[in-house]
């Protein structure tokens, strides 16, 4: 259970780091999907990036890690949604943003598919927390 909290919030973590390296970058990056007006860029480039520090801090401390780990599957269950979405627009993405500008990836099927891995170690993660509760450890 340790080591599914702590893979989900260096993921999230490490994301939001790296956008925060290069702000401006990621909302380059944004701009690029071409969906936000521009005056909104900078507000969810830092609403997003803010969230999964959030998150990711969250899932790293294990306070309240059920509803964390609820949290994680929200947000990861929204960018499987988003890539799936962008992919079906048929417009080609240099890069998904997924670590800002620092890691420049293509939105691709493979970044769908990495998406729902983490949707997964999410529902898993919420299994063995409910399981831990149901049998009084916690």
């Amino acid at each position: 259970m340790h080591l599914l909290r702590f893979i989900l919030a260096i993921v999230l973590l490490g994301a939001a780091g790296a956008k925060l390296y290069d702000m401006p970058g990621f909302v380059l990056v944004l701009r690029a999907y071409g969906v936000f007006p521009v005056k909104l860029l900078w507000p969810v480039a830092i609403g997003v990036t803010g969230v999964e520090l959030f998150v990711g801090g969250w899932l790293a401390s294990g306070k309240k890690l059920l509803l964390a780990a609820e949290t994680a599957l929200v947000l990861h269950s929204a960018y499987t949604c988003w890539a799936l979405y962008m992919l079906l627009r048929d417009k080609p993405i240099l890069n998904c943003g997924c670590f800002g500008s620092s890691l420049v990836r293509p939105l691709t099927w493979y970044t769908v598919a990495e998406n729902v891995v983490l949707v997964g170690i999410c529902v898993v993660l919420i299994f063995l927390c409910r399981r831990r509760a149901n049998d009084g450890r916690g």
